[in-house]
């Protein structure tokens, strides 16, 4: 037979590993803060998505619907356009991967004239609440410096996002995983 002191000694079992859990989990709220990626929502509650810590929201008129620039790397940005399709058409039904990501790079990214020469690095498809998302990859070339961007894009009820971030080549290496969990971390709510 155990004394009521093992006894004792016995009980606070769960509640230690509760305690540990709630640590566990502060801990791991602690390192998404740490990752510096603070959270972004529409007004209409449409979209969300992360954006680096530091950076600061841009207004324009007549352009992208949301723009961030970094303050210290004024030339990294990150920009969400969107614009009307038709609404019966899914974003298959406007091409494959590759096919879409060559169309935004001849259309958007450097159109004849423009002064700009992009190539697409890689297309990928995924699935993420039911919607299918393409994530691009393009090198850019200007005349005075070389790019790197990232790019998603994602149809939904007769509207195309087009969610992208966009630095200088030479920071691509630094900002390269930062810039994957941004791109992949937008999201349509509703």
């Amino acid at each position: 037979m155990s004394s009521p002191l093992h006894r004792a000694s016995r009980r606070p079992a769960p509640l230690t590993a509760l305690a540990a859990l709630v640590l566990a989990l502060l801990l791991s709220a602690c390192s998404a803060a740490a990752a510096g990626l603070n959270s972004f929502q529409s007004p209409d509650g449409r979209y969300a998505f992360l954006y680096p810590t530091g950076w600061t929201r841009v207004q324009v008129s007549d352009g992208p619907q949301v723009v961030f620039h970094d303050l210290i790397n004024a030339d990294e940005t990150l920009s969400l356009v969107i614009a009307e399709v038709n609404p019966t058409n899914s974003l298959d039904d406007l091409g494959s991967a590759v096919a879409v990501g060559e169309k935004l790079r001849r259309v958007v990214i450097a159109p004849d004239g423009s002064g700009r020469e992009a190539e697409l690095v890689e297309a990928a498809e995924r699935e993420d609440g039911g919607r299918t998302f393409y994530d691009l990859e393009y090198t850019v070339h200007l005349n005075d410096r070389d790019r790197h961007e990232l790019a998603t894009v994602v149809v939904d009820r007769g509207r195309l996002y087009t969610f992208a971030a966009s630095t200088n080549e030479l920071r691509w290496p630094k900002v390269k995983t930062l810039f994957h969990q941004v791109i992949s971390s937008f999201t349509l709510q509703i």
